[in-house]
């Protein structure tokens, strides 16, 4: 495959003029907006201290040292490392000569892909989309590939790639129609974005559609899948998850609501007291998105009333316990394995929805609001094969997880079909690794990229 466009040594030659403009405009911008970021950042970090951890990385200055040109994936958050675990596994199998830089946003993203990844992959913050901290990021990383995971569009980086004549993929991308209608009104920065070179390795026909509608160029835009069900679950998670239900709720209905926001909890717990009127004994267990908000939710439990205990806690629920707040990071899976039914957040809130696919493939039932538009085709297969249900309230919620519990039959299609359709749609990784070879750095390596690092906190 040729990714760069026949005739031209550099792509950035080539871009069209008012995209360039719109381009410094938005460097401009971008350089009056960094205090205010620094400043969120560090507010952040005042209620999570690990947004504190590294913080020059942020600004391209970091002590990653790789022995050769790298291969760099960027993954936001936790559920963008889970998608690109397998990915990583498996070019770190193929090609253990070359170093793999693994780069988050977040801290959370941070400590999972420690977790998961271990030695395959060096771990560092993503730069801020300034010239800057970018150039300094590259001096660093030496990428001679570069892989997004699902959709960051970063005018500043995409530029840099094309300057250094370094492949761009975007993999597993996606963009839902809110995105699209936003981005509209910026196409001349996003095309000017999207040609250098870049290879779009589009979840759906329609995710693909939408890149092209943005000025990306349809010779390079290909539908791959979504690698987010390629994910590899422990083996021990259903032991592990029946052992927990054992030791804290063996004849209890229990369910789980994952991933919660701001202005969800209230409507979880609205729904779980509903629900207790029918089943007085029913567990719920609890897990906020963010771990920077774990305390405010037990404040909130115990302004509440409610009886609850908390898994750092190391205690075990009583009879009385009406909640099992989830204070920990990287056991959702676990208290999958552990419930009845699974309510995935982030849905009653327009925030888009999370993993929809870890309770599928547990065989565990999956609710969800109506904000699924982070994996809307994801949310449709379930929904057409009965494997979720979306509820727009507390009301509704309370409704769909009475009716579950009480029809196991109902339960047991519902995660069958989950399963089933997690198995019938893996194979994304494999498709996108054969996009992948041919810009496998190998013998001959863009002579930016073998340029040495020089030193990055200087």
């Amino acid at each position: 495959m040729v990714v760069r466009p026949a005739g031209s040594s550099n792509p950035y030659a080539t871009s069209n003029r008012l995209g360039i403009v719109v381009r410094l405009i938005y460097v401009l911008l971008s350089y009056l907006i960094a205090p205010v970021v620094v400043v969120f950042l560090l507010w952040r970090g005042f209620f999570n201290r690990a947004y504190f951890d590294r913080f020059g990385e942020r600004f391209g200055f970091t002590r990653l040292s790789v022995s050769r040109p790298a291969i760099w994936v960027h993954a936001v958050s936790v559920g963008e490392v889970q998608a690109a675990a397998p990915l990583v596994r498996e070019l770190n199998r193929k090609h253990p000569d070359i170093p793999i830089v693994i780069t988050t946003v977040t801290p959370t993203g941070a400590q999972r892909a420690v977790d998961l990844l271990g030695d395959c992959a060096r771990h560092c913050y993503a730069p801020y989309d300034l010239p800057g901290a970018v150039a300094r990021f590259f001096d660093a990383a030496r990428p001679a590939l570069a892989i997004i995971i699902e959709t960051e569009l970063w005018p500043t980086l995409y530029h840099e790639c094309g300057k250094r004549q370094v492949p761009l993929v975007l993999a597993s991308a996606r963009i839902s129609p809110r995105s699209v209608s936003k981005y509209r009104w910026f196409k001349s920065l996003f095309r000017e974005a999207l040609s250098h070179g870049i290879v779009i390795a589009a979840q759906s026909e329609k995710d693909a559609e939408r890149f092209r509608l943005l000025g990306a160029p349809p010779e390079r835009t290909h539908v791959v899948g979504n690698i987010k069900f390629d994910f590899e679950l422990p083996a021990a998670v259903l032991t592990e998850g029946r052992a927990i239900r054992q030791a804290n709720a063996p004849q209890r209905p229990v369910w789980v609501a994952a991933s919660t926001h701001h202005d969800e909890e209230e409507q979880m717990l609205d729904a779980h007291e509903r629900l207790r009127r029918q089943y007085p004994d029913a567990l719920l267990i609890l897990a906020p998105r963010h771990p920077e908000r774990f305390g405010l939710i037990a404040t909130l439990l115990r302004k509440r009333g409610v009886s609850f205990i908390t898994r750092s806690s190391g205690m075990s629920c009583t009879p009385e316990t009406s909640v099992f707040l989830l204070d920990t990071l990287g056991e959702l899976p676990v208290f999958y394995a552990a419930s009845d039914v699974a309510f995935v957040a982030g849905s009653l809130v327009p925030i888009g929805g999370h993993n929809l696919l870890e309770p599928a493939a547990l065989g565990i039932p999956v609710l969800t609001g109506p904000h699924t538009f982070n994996a809307e085709d994801i949310a449709e297969m379930l929904a057409a094969v009965g494997a979720m249900r979306e509820v727009k309230n507390s009301v509704e919620l309370a409704a769909q997880l009475a009716s579950l519990i009480a029809d196991p039959e109902a339960r047991r299609y519902a995660g069958a079909q989950g399963r089933k359709t997690v198995q019938e749609n893996r194979g994304a990784v494999a498709r996108l690794l054969t996009l992948l070879d041919p810009l496998i750095p190998r013998d001959r390596l863009p002579e930016t990229a073998n340029r040495p690092a020089r030193n990055s906190l200087r």
